[in-house]
């Protein structure tokens, strides 16, 4: 038997309501379609995860936003910080092919081509959370990691995968 994706997880409690996040991140509704021509034009195949949170509201900003990890970061202690998830559209500044997205992280700031991009952070583009496929490969299921402009591009492991990456979301103190 199959394990249902966040089978017991409120993801009706997950996202914060503001104009800014309808504005510059909360794509259209998810189409197969719309999922096709995404994954096409990025050139992965999206966790099941995180299609699955995309249907229950496409991108915007989680009422938890901090991430425990192993490795100090540059947030100064162990943990990351994210500002939103990217929707899956073209549309929103903030949509993983839209202006702001996975393609001009890696085009315009020089971010390493491992994956897809798909949280922003408080810094403003100096460091993002990718869905890292570089041992997975272009099919398979990628881990959560934390890559930091600032020092130069380090990557740091966050989460075995998108599901555990969303649940292990907190609110720092």
């Amino acid at each position: 038997m199959e394990k249902k994706i966040f089978h017991d997880f409120d993801l009706t409690a997950f996202w914060k309501d503001s104009d800014y996040a309808r504005k510059r991140y909360i794509s259209e509704p998810l189409t197969d379609d719309l999922i096709a021509g995404i994954e096409q034009e990025l050139g992965y195949k999206l966790p099941a995860s995180y299609i699955e949170l995309m249907h229950s509201q496409n991108g915007g900003i989680p009422v938890h936003n901090g991430f425990r990890t192993t490795e100090v970061t540059t947030w100064g202690g162990k943990h990351i910080e994210i500002a939103g998830i990217l929707g899956l559209g073209r549309t929103k500044a903030y949509s993983v092919c839209g202006h702001s997205g996975s393609k001009f992280m890696i085009d315009d700031w020089g971010y390493p081509a491992l994956g897809v991009y798909i949280c922003t952070s408080p810094s403003a583009g100096h460091d993002m959370v990718l869905l890292d496929y570089s041992q997975c490969g272009k099919d398979g299921e990628p881990q959560v990691v934390h890559v930091d402009q600032e020092s130069d591009y380090k990557v740091t492991f966050v989460a075995k995968d998108f599901e555990t990456f969303v649940r292990g979301l907190t609110t720092l103190d």
